[in-house]
């Protein structure tokens, strides 16, 4: 019996794992960060506010944020599963997610992976890690509003990635909605983290007469999985 030939596979290239694992490790510090907001969280849950409205964007332009290693494969499987050529993604931060999900549109012989970020130093920093992990040829990030920036995208779109200020997932989903051809895949992440911000989000997705049939996965800290199935 010959051998079968080396199955190319973007996400477990060197160049790529060695990026990753950097950006994973650099995050586990977010946790040390995130202690030093309890005060305000805690004044914050006292006044009624969601950790939504607490976590402001000065607040959180050090920290990552980021994916796990299982929600980030997830991703990957999921795209490369639907053969996702155009994936867009609304939240890079430092860039840890995009490169699962840039991976997939490469492996997938895809045409591009669109992300978004507001933070100037996270937005520059993202364009470094990519092209450190060799994507940069399948990626591209815009920096601004993101109701600006995702104004215009090639279609139909494959596959959504929510991951931004979670007030926006709705006006962000309903720009992107007539964009998505049926079959496509709209997750969305921190729904356990976030519940009350976005708990009309969820039962948007879940309601079943708004051409999405929706559940969701305990993955992370909550990971809405949203399949189109009307345009």
């Amino acid at each position: 019996m010959g051998f079968s030939p080396a199955i190319v596979n973007a996400l477990r290239n060197n160049r790529t794992q060695q990026v990753l694992d950097r950006l994973h490790t650099s995050a586990r510090a977010d946790k040390y960060k995130f202690m030093g907001f309890i005060p305000r969280f805690l004044w914050g849950t006292l006044q009624g506010k969601s950790a939504g409205e607490i976590l402001t964007p000065e607040m959180a332009k050090d920290i990552y944020m980021p994916v796990s290693r299982t929600q980030g494969n997830f991703k990957y499987q999921t795209a490369r599963a639907i053969g996702a050529k155009r994936i867009v993604e609304f939240g890079t931060s430092f860039g840890i997610s995009t490169i699962y999900l840039a991976a997939a549109v490469k492996d997938n012989d895809g045409e591009i992976m669109i992300g978004t970020e507001l933070e100037p130093s996270k937005y520059a920093q993202a364009i470094k890690n990519i092209a450190e992990a060799g994507l940069d040829g399948v990626t591209e990030v815009r920096f601004g509003d993101v109701l600006e920036t995702l104004k215009e995208t090639p279609q139909p779109l494959d596959m959504v990635f929510l991951d931004g200020w979670k007030e926006l997932y709705m006006p962000v989903l309903e720009m992107l909605k007539p964009r998505l051809r049926i079959g496509s895949i709209v997750l969305a992440d921190n729904i356990f983290t976030f519940k009350k911000s976005l708990r009309p989000y969820v039962e948007y997705m879940q309601l079943g007469n708004n051409g999405f049939e929706s559940t969701t996965l305990r993955i992370g800290d909550g990971l809405e999985y949203s399949v189109c199935i009307s345009e």
